[in-house]
Parts: C-alpha cells; structure tokens; sequence
C-alpha cells in the first residue's frame, strides 16, 4: 500500500472539507435565520475538526496537506449568491448547501471503500465522516422541513 496514494486521497477529501466550511460560513452570512446561522456556523466549526485530523493524518504519513479550498467550491458559493439575489432566500440557501453535502458525502463513501488505503488512514477517514454524514443529516431535514412548509 502505498503512502502516495493515502495522501493524495486524504488531500481531496481535505480541500473538500475546506470547501464545506467555507461554504457553511458564507452560508451563515447569507441566510436571515438567526437559528440557520448558528447552526451553520456550528456544522463549520465541526468540519474545521474534520479538516484538522485529516491534515494531522496527511502529515503522518509525510503530505504537506492543503490549506486552500477548490475553485469549484468558489463558484459554488457565487452560484448561491446568485440564487438569493433572485429571491431564493434561506431556501435557496439550504438547497446549495444540501448539492454541497451530496457531493461531499459521494466523496467520502468513495474513499471509504478504497482498499489500497491503510488501516490507520481509513480510521481517520471514518472519524472525520461522522462529521459529513451528521451534517448531511441535518441540511436534509432541514430541506424536508421547507418542502413541507
């Protein structure tokens, strides 16, 4: 099994992660719900964890992980600007962010199964998933909740 290969796994799912909490924060500047902002500022702080131990694993194993996020994950911020400048509003807000969360938890199921990933890196992997399928959870409960509103 090859380092090389672990890192450059963790290093995806490390600028994703970077791209979710940048995204929850600038989410949480956008939606007029006091509770939706605390909440998103909540589920930020919980992916910067996430993001913390796959870069303490990255640097284990001798990656210089990233600090930045993706283009991609820009954009999509500016695809959400955009769709609350039409009136989309808090909806519009969580409907970005559930597209985000899908990608994200796609990404991390990928690596997930990926058996060329050491015992010890597919550990941290889970761990820093908890974080992704419990915020998963709760942008889909709160799509639910306006769907039905």
């Amino acid at each position: 099994m090859s380092s090389n290969h672990a890192i450059s796994k963790l290093d995806d799912l490390i600028t994703t992660l970077i791209d979710s909490v940048k995204g929850y924060e600038h989410s949480a500047d956008k939606v007029t719900s006091t509770e939706y902002q605390i909440l998103f500022r909540d589920l930020a702080g919980e992916r910067t964890k996430a993001v913390d131990l796959l870069q303490a694993r990255s640097r284990a194993l001798g990656g210089k992980p990233n600090e930045f996020g993706s283009t991609a994950g820009t954009v999509h911020r500016r695809l959400e600007d955009i769709f609350v400048a039409l009136g989309g509003g808090d909806k519009a807000v969580i409907q970005a962010i559930d597209r985000g969360e899908d990608y994200l938890r796609e990404e991390f199921e990928r690596v997930l199964k990926d058996e060329a990933i050491d015992a010890e890196t597919q550990a941290a992997v889970r761990h820093a998933h908890e974080s992704v399928a419990h915020g998963h959870m709760v942008v889909t409960g709160l799509k639910d909740q306006l769907a039905t509103a």
